[in-house]
């Protein structure tokens, strides 16, 4: 059974920084792509950023350059560093798995929210001026 935990989420000012992790269990993560997703007030749910089987990412354009994502095998845990804080980041953070098929590549991910079946209850990040 898959399980997805996040954690880090919190209340900062703007221009600061935070480090969400999520943390899985009761499957194979390694065959699995990896994203993260906000919820805000507005309608749908923005992918900010995902990342492949073999660690190659994809970020909104709205974040490049100051979000980070990235994944330990290992520990099993997403993570993503936020910099450079500003209202808009302001959400509930999702972090979401799917397993890849034998027919996608190790580099590819997505950050469209349809292509995923298992997601945490998320975290909360508030930004204030």
């Amino acid at each position: 059974q898959v399980q997805l935990v996040e954690s880090g989420g919190g209340s900062v000012q703007t221009g600061g920084s935070l480090r969400l992790a999520c943390s899985a269990s009761g499957f194979n993560y390694r065959d699995y792509y990896m994203a993260w997703f906000r919820q805000g007030l507005e309608k749908g749910r923005e992918g900010v950023a995902c990342i492949a089987a073999d660690g190659t990412t994809k970020y909104a354009e709205r974040v490049q350059g100051r979000v980070t994502i990235s994944r330990d095998d290992t520990e099993k845990t997403l993570y993503l560093q936020i910099n450079s804080l500003t209202p808009q980041d302001t959400g509930m953070y999702y972090c979401a798995a799917r397993r890849r098929s034998p027919y996608t590549s190790y580099w590819w991910c997505s950050r469209s929210d349809s292509d995923f079946d298992n997601w945490g209850q998320g975290t909360q990040v508030t930004v204030s001026s």
